[in-house]
């Protein structure tokens, strides 16, 4: 039996720069891709190329702009011009960030947290974001922090940090997040590598034909 769409673990694939990777993007369907728009980033993108990149982007698949403390006007600038449909905060953006964030935009807000113990959890659990990504840095790093901090989190989350296609797995079968994340994960020598973006996403929907969207270890 299929498990229901919403019980269904998505797939994002973040750090997407070049329409290559958009190509590949809209041949597996993922729920969503991201733009990188912190400038110290590898995988960054001028606000003019995600604009280029996102019209050849498949219409179903929602674009995610991922931001480090940059200026709320700029963040609602993007969202408000269709380049983006979500904005991801990768930064010490707090409360009040987000609280003017929504003055000037009705989009959706994710907010990441880097994990590295239960306060972390519980402070991710608070936010009033419309849904959180848990991730082991700031992002990009390719490092997995304590898995098993995530039986104290009782909201939906991305699940992001060290995940590629022999390792996500396990995270969705285990602890069943709304989402995973992944950019280095599907990576060569810097650059997105078609065939390991194929080899994530059918790990992740192997999964979620194999399960029934229940989680045993929580």
């Amino acid at each position: 039996m299929e498990p229901s769409s919403e019980s269904k673990t998505k797939i994002k694939l973040c750090g997407l720069s070049r329409e290559c990777d958009i190509e590949a993007a809209n041949q597996l369907l993922p729920e969503y891709i991201g733009f990188v728009f912190a400038k110290k980033s590898m995988r960054y993108v001028s606000p003019e190329q995600a604009a280029v990149l996102r019209k050849h982007l498949a219409d179903q698949i929602l674009a995610v702009g991922v931001f480090v403390n940059e200026t709320p006007e700029n963040v609602a600038e993007l969202l408000m011009a269709g380049v983006i449909d979500i904005a991801q905060l990768h930064g010490s953006e707090e409360e009040s960030y987000i609280e003017r964030l929504r003055m000037l935009t009705d989009k959706p807000v994710i907010k990441a947290f880097s994990v590295k113990e239960e306060q972390d959890i519980r402070r991710a659990a608070e936010c009033s974001a419309d849904l959180v990504l848990l991730d082991a840095g700031t992002g990009g790093t390719g490092t997995v922090f304590d898995w098993g901090l995530l039986a104290g989190m009782e909201r939906p989350y991305f699940l992001a940090g060290g995940l590629d296609a022999s390792t996500v797995g396990e995270a969705v079968r285990r602890w069943r997040p709304y989402a995973v994340d992944v950019s280095s994960g599907i990576e060569t020598d810097g650059h997105k590598d078609v065939e390991k973006m194929i080899a994530f996403v059918r790990a992740v929907r192997a999964e979620n034909r194999r399960g029934c969207g229940e989680n045993h270890d929580k």
